[in-house]
């Protein structure tokens, strides 16, 4: 009978011979202890599972990368150049090692600092033949991730950790003229758009200054019957709130210096104004508080009532759910957008509250300052409905601004310092404290870039 022929895939393969198999004894391995933590042999480098390439240990000779300078004046430079930027790159072992006393410094300090005795660069000998390594698992310091290392000097360039400590300008850079500013802590006169334009209530007329062509122009004049009370400005930047001393509201288009319309309702002077996107809120010395919604015909659709005495501060939240409100009757009130009562009442102050501040950080964080008598900087959280912290001030409160870009607070005061202070927050901490005005600094307006601050009873612009 014929043999069936081997397969060919398998006609190149020999049968393994017995003799070569031998038993094999089997390995028992240790029971793993979960309770203990694996130490590895401090003598056994630990590599991690990817390959991660580490230039610092690299060997770019390899590759015909040379550090050799060139006679020339040009080609020195380019190689000082060179030799630096491989040294930040690569490591000092690549680009040769800055010391004191190395020609490499010496170079360097020859060609940018005027004086040069050894216009020669050495090269570094690598000392590692393996251009790539695994790199191990180290902790560094946040000063180790900057380009260049520690252990050179580069001329000019200082390797101390940088100060974090931000520098508050001690001079104004621009001072404005404002003649005829009232001298009065309840009115609230100085308010800057979105549109990068400062609004000044100046007796009985209105100017605008243009920070970014510093034009002025003049809006508005309500007659010598009449005085301007309080100045705010739309979310927008386009319309102007004015209130007036005959207790009325009026609305004026800022593009076309042009008066829209006119709101009655008030019996006294309207010295607080609060925008919250159509609605304007109004506070006066009838101590009422008026909600207008300046898209209906009506003069005004709610009246708030609560103060006992003049309403000199409001403030929307920055998400239009809470105002509040401060008054003359030393009293601190938080309204939501339907009440027409409080919803909450704060009564820690001693003085009139007119400095009121809500933070765009933290949601439902409120600040309030109160008057002479008072002094103090008290931090609320209406959604607990919980005091935080009080903080003495030693003068009259008469402003209060968050910064929009960093957590920090300014503070202006009257009587008896009237200094200016940068808070930082939540320590209370004074970043700085400018000094320098003869009177009350009653107003403050912040650019809508959050950098500049305008401040009076004279414009200084920081």
């Amino acid at each position: 009978m014929p043999t069936t022929p081997p397969h060919p895939k398998f006609s190149a393969m020999e049968a393994p011979s017995t003799s070569s198999i031998e038993p094999k004894t089997p390995r028992i391995q240790p029971p793993l202890n979960l309770h203990t933590p694996h130490n590895p042999s401090p003598s056994r480098t630990i590599y991690s599972d990817r390959f991660i390439p580490s230039r610092s240990s690299s060997n770019f000779a390899l590759f015909n990368i040379t550090n050799n300078p060139s006679s020339s004046s040009s080609d020195d430079s380019t190689s000082a150049y060179n030799s630096l930027l491989k040294a930040a790159l690569f490591g000092p072992e690549f680009g040769g090692t800055f010391s004191p006393l190395s020609p490499e410094k010496s170079y360097l300090y020859g060609k940018f600092g005027g004086r040069s005795s050894n216009n020669s660069v050495l090269q570094s000998t690598p000392t590692n033949c393996n251009i790539f390594k695994y790199k191990t698992e180290t902790r560094k310091s946040l000063h180790s991730l900057t380009p260049f290392g520690f252990d050179y000097q580069l001329p000019g360039v200082s390797h101390s950790p940088v100060n974090t400590r931000r520098k508050v300008p001690r001079s104004p850079y621009k001072v404005l003229d404002a003649p005829a500013l009232q001298d009065d802590f309840y009115l609230n006169l100085v308010d800057w758009s979105s549109n990068n334009v400062l609004a000044v209530g100046l007796s009985h007329c209105v100017y605008l200054w243009h920070a970014s062509s510093s034009k002025v122009v003049k809006l508005c004049d309500l007659g010598i019957d009449d005085t301007v009370c309080s100045v705010g400005w739309a979310q927008r930047g386009t319309h102007l709130a004015v209130g007036t001393g005959n207790g009325n509201l009026q609305l004026w288009d800022a593009t076309r210096c042009k008066r829209v319309r006119t709101m009655e309702g008030h019996r006294l002077r309207v010295g607080a104004l609060a925008w919250s996107s159509s609605m304007l809120s109004s506070g006066s010395r009838d101590k009422s508080i008026l909600q207008h919604d300046i898209r209906a015909q009506d003069n005004y659709v709610s009246k708030l009532s609560g103060h006992k005495s003049e309403v000199c501060g409001l403030k929307w939240s920055y998400d239009n759910r809470e105002l509040a409100s401060g008054g003359n009757d030393n009293r601190l009130f938080v309204w939501n957008q339907h009440s027409t009562q409080p919803v909450l009442k704060y009564c820690e102050h001693t003085a009139a509250v007119k400095a009121i501040a809500w933070s765009p950080h933290l949601h439902g964080l409120l600040a309030s300052g109160g008057g002479t008598a008072d002094r103090c900087i008290h931090f609320w959280n209406t959604t607990t409905n919980s005091h935080l912290n009080c903080m003495d001030t030693g003068s009259q409160v008469c402003n209060l601004a968050w910064s929009k870009n960093v957590n920090e607070l300014v503070s202006t005061h009257g009587y008896s310092q009237n200094q200016i202070i940068v808070w930082r927050y939540p320590t209370m901490s004074k970043l700085a404290t400018l000094t320098g005005h003869s009177y009350r600094v009653l107003y403050l307006a912040i650019s809508p870039d959050g950098q500049v601050t305008k401040r009076s009873c004279h414009f200084y612009l920081l």
